[in-house]
């Protein structure tokens, strides 16, 4: 067997353990604590300390779940920042790790900062009064941006990181963070994300806010147990969004890694959407989504609401890697968008499964994966 069959091979039977280890969507194994690796791998809590958020107030002691792959060279030249999207985490980053992929921990340090808002660092589920639950405060990218980079300088002394990637969520802070810190960064690279959530994004967002809010178990986010019924309407809507019109009518959302993983549709959204959403706190849920909602590079005391003017600004190079049939993020958006950066390109990920289809994720999307870590080993190479 050549290198190349027995890559894919071994991909493939990769991500069906991950299906039977994990679940369609499920990126929090029973057995975390067991995983092993064969790099240097690092988990730890980074104490950011208060954080003055963007909207006024601060966040008392907050902190940081980090995740890191691989090992810092001696010029620290090698770091590669990968922030976490909604209801994701590391779990779920760690599937775009690999030897040989673009995310090559034998060759760069992978640190991966969950969210605020994620459950896994600071969020509603976590925090004590007078920031608990319903009561934690408004919180935006760059908010994130502000405690991402203080994990860089002050525990890591990274001062010119390699690269800033990110997915969905992650790829939109990707944007937040080109114009904070693009002057010294090597590149960012959203992938399926983007500078300012659209309109039309934002009625989605709204629409799985009033799912949650309208039901009588959510009860303003004072719940004393799981609010069940308002989670299977959030999950429900929720499902319909993740893979594109082609994809659910060629029923790829029913496949994992080539392999029949569901029955059908109803089985799909019960075992994939409802299951994956179960595991987080609703109000962590509607905290992440807010921050989402509002995204907006614009909306900085610089540049006034000018998101435009905030794209200018962002002085490294950039490659935007949106999927074809993606609903939230379609190309066309990003499109818009590099036309007002200095130096950017637009790369289409060519699929039919939708936001899906850029997970960077192997068992969810392969051949996807494939074409994006060509992408991406291509910008390094221009970069270094």
């Amino acid at each position: 067997m050549n290198r190349r069959d027995f890559m894919e091979v071994s991909a493939k039977a990769a991500s069906l353990a991950a299906l039977a280890k994990f679940g369609m969507f499920s990126f929090t194994p029973a057995n975390a604590s067991e995983e092993e690796f064969a790099w240097p791998h690092e988990q730890f809590k980074f104490q950011v300390g208060d954080l003055p958020l963007q909207k006024g107030g601060s966040l008392k002691d907050t902190f940081l779940l980090v995740d890191t792959h691989g090992t810092l060279n001696a010029d620290k030249s090698n770091a590669i920042i990968y922030p976490t999207c909604y209801s994701g985490s590391h779990f779920l980053n760690r599937m775009s790790i690999g030897f040989d992929r673009a995310l090559d921990p034998s060759k760069y340090c992978i640190i991966i900062p969950n969210m605020i808002t994620s459950g896994f660092s600071t969020s509603p589920s976590n925090q004590a009064a007078p920031h608990d639950g319903p009561r934690f405060p408004e919180v935006t990218y760059y908010d994130n941006i502000e405690a991402q980079h203080r994990l860089l300088t002050s525990h890591y002394g990274i001062n010119n990181p390699l690269l800033y990637i990110g997915f969905s969520m992650g790829g939109q802070q990707a944007f937040h963070w080109g114009v904070q810190h693009g002057a010294n960064t090597g590149a960012i690279v959203p992938v399926a994300g983007t500078a300012k959530t659209s309109p039309h994004n934002w009625a989605f967002l709204e629409g799985l806010k009033q799912s949650m809010h309208c039901s009588a178990d959510f009860n303003g986010g004072e719940y004393e147990s799981p609010p069940l019924k308002g989670m299977r309407a959030f999950s429900t809507v929720y499902a319909s969004w993740w893979y594109g019109q082609a994809g659910y009518r060629e029923g790829l959302n029913l496949l994992w890694a080539g392999e029949p993983a569901f029955e059908q549709g109803t089985h799909y959204i019960e075992n994939a959407s409802i299951a994956h959403f179960s595991q987080f706190d609703a109000n962590d849920l509607m905290s992440q989504l807010n921050t989402w909602q509002i995204g907006d590079i614009g909306n900085h005391e610089k540049y006034g609401g000018d998101w435009k003017a905030a794209l200018g600004d962002i002085a490294c190079p950039a490659l935007l890697m949106p999927a074809e049939t993606d609903l939230y993020f379609p190309p066309m958006d990003n499109e818009i968008e590099v036309a007002y950066m200095r130096d950017a390109r637009v790369a289409v990920i060519p699929s039919k499964r939708g936001h899906i289809g850029a997970t960077l994720a192997p068992g969810l999307a392969p051949e996807e994966s494939n074409f994006a870590d060509h992408q991406i080993k291509q910008l390094i190479a221009r970069i270094t």
